[in-house]
């Protein structure tokens, strides 16, 4: 298959090349845009790290990166062979200037090979402290100076709080125009997070129901039941409430709570994004205290074999405050939503790995069939299945079959397995495209990101100052404390989970 998507000459650099993040998903996003002919005619991927390697060595490894986390499997050898073709190694120390020389040598080589529409991408799959030397650099040696042509790729976390991420934004900002970054969730590249606006905006029977009139509160449900693995030591630092909530969770409420924009241009959509979280309400003391819920991870049993509790992973603090579950109720006080909870929550060795958005709207204000008939009797609701079904369903009441009225509830269902044949791409792929003819649309701008980080640091700071008590207080294999439960029960609400399929 050939796009119709014309691209220019292309040189991706990825710094950190012999990582886990290319070796997972770059690599692989790459040769599958590669091998379903979205790449351009003319293209070049450079990886970087310290440690010396040969273009045969470095080819070599991401071929198994690429065989081993590939949505399409093993490489076809013939592809394989003329997509490494185009990918080269050059080790670089971030932290030396003289390796930037070199650098600058090779893409030299090839701009001069592409000609003068070339563009580069830079990636940075590298630790966040490496973020302010490499752009320091690229910016000292000009290697970014055409800003229609220079593009840079600055993945999660952007800071660890307000103010780390104030200053990595105002590095980027001396030394690339805003248009020039490209801050990755990959969340927002996930086929069915893309279809909520298309979902939203395409529908005109949508729009008119969409509101604090019709709609009797969100949930936004991001579960996992793996533990932290080998991130103990850098989820440590972090927590649910920043890994989770003040990107990915947030970016979704945005999606959802958006005004509709008058066009699909990148910025209109973004500012809408924005408009949400500057209506947010602010957390004070008491809404701490009543609206949020933080809990962690004890020992249990998932999937028939035993895990250890958090303070027992890998170089994890053995009385460590972090939380690895977090329930937040907000507010979005503007004239769409005002009096509407959004509830948000997210954890680990929770009882199922799901990405769910559940919209419940009230009940009818008029029951005209008696109790007896409605048997299962439940307001309608619009689930969005991000992972791991792709579905949106609509679940309605219906008279089930037979000569009485009886009433329950049925699901109107838009399955993707069930109704495109075409596989999904990964993120990754959309973003790195998306990046690739500059289209921002799905990429956080710096006002975003900083108005994300503003909104959550009362909470972060509650948190951080005051040491939990009850941690542990939440087994594996369960749906986390019992006070999440708690949070939306008080409003007469429940968490919403789908069954999985067993297949």
């Amino acid at each position: 298959m050939k796009t119709s998507i014309s691209l220019n000459p292309t040189i991706i650099v990825i710094f950190g090349g012999t990582g886990d993040l290319n070796l997972r998903k770059l690599a692989p996003a790459l040769y599958n845009l590669y091998a379903e002919g979205y790449m351009p005619e003319k293209f070049a991927i450079i990886g970087t790290a310290r440690r010396p390697l040969t273009d045969v060595k470095f080819r070599e490894t991401l071929m198994e990166g690429v065989n081993s986390f590939s949505r399409t499997g093993k490489v076809h050898k013939e592809k394989w062979d003329n997509f490494s073709q185009n990918v080269h190694y050059n080790p670089i120390d971030v932290k030396d200037s003289a390796s930037f020389d070199t650098l600058k040598d090779t893409l030299d080589k090839f701009k001069n090979e592409f000609g003068p529409d070339t563009q580069i991408v830079y990636y940075l799959a590298v630790s966040p402290d490496l973020f302010p030397s490499i752009a320091k650099r690229l910016a000292k040696f000009k290697l970014a100076e055409n800003e229609d042509n220079c593009r840079i790729v600055v993945e999660k976390p952007f800071g660890k709080d307000l103010e780390t991420a104030r200053e990595l934004n105002e590095i980027l900002r001396e030394r690339f125009k805003e248009k020039q970054i490209y801050r990755i969730d990959h969340y927002l590249g996930k086929e069915t997070v893309q279809n909520i606006m298309a979902f939203r905006f395409a529908n005109s029977f949508l729009e008119p129901l969409w509101n604090r009139n019709y709609i009797d509160h969100v949930q936004i449900s991001v579960t996992e039941q793996l533990g932290v693995g080998d991130r103990g030591g850098y989820y440590d630092g972090s927590g649910a409430l920043r890994d989770m909530i003040q990107n990915h969770l947030l970016q979704l409420l945005c999606i959802i709570g958006m005004e509709t924009p008058i066009n699909f241009d990148a910025d209109e959509i973004r500012d809408k994004k924005v408009d949400v979280l500057k209506a947010m309400r602010p957390f004070s003391a008491e809404d701490i205290r009543f609206n949020t819920v933080r809990g962690q991870y004890t020992k249990g049993w998932i999937r028939g074999d035993e895990v250890p509790g958090y303070r027992s992973e890998k170089d994890v603090d053995k009385q460590s405050n972090t939380e690895t579950f977090a329930a937040i109720k907000f507010f979005v006080d503007n004239w769409r939503w005002k009096g509407i909870p959004f509830y948000v929550r997210t954890g680990k060795r929770l009882s199922q790995t799901s990405s769910l958005i559940t919209i419940q709207f009230k009940d009818v204000p008029h029951q005209v069939f008696p109790a007896s008939v409605a048997e299962h009797w439940q307001q309608n609701r619009l689930i969005i299945s991000i992972q791991p079904e792709m579905s949106i369903r609509l679940q309605v009441q219906g008279k089930r079959p037979g000569l009485d009225m009886t009433l329950n509830p049925v699901d109107m269902v838009f399955d993707y397995k069930g109704t495109y044949t075409t596989e999904s791409p990964e993120a990754y792929e959309t973003l790195l495209l998306d990046v690739m003819t500059g289209d921002q649309t799905q990429f956080m701008r710096a006002d975003q990101v900083e108005i994300a980080w503003e909104l959550l640091m009362p909470v972060i700071n509650a948190w951080e100052s005051k040491k939990s008590l009850s941690f542990p207080n939440y087994a594996a294999d369960s749906w986390g404390p019992e006070d999440a439960e708690a949070l939306i029960a008080r409003d007469g609400f429940h968490w919403f989970t789908l069954p999985l399929n067993k297949d």
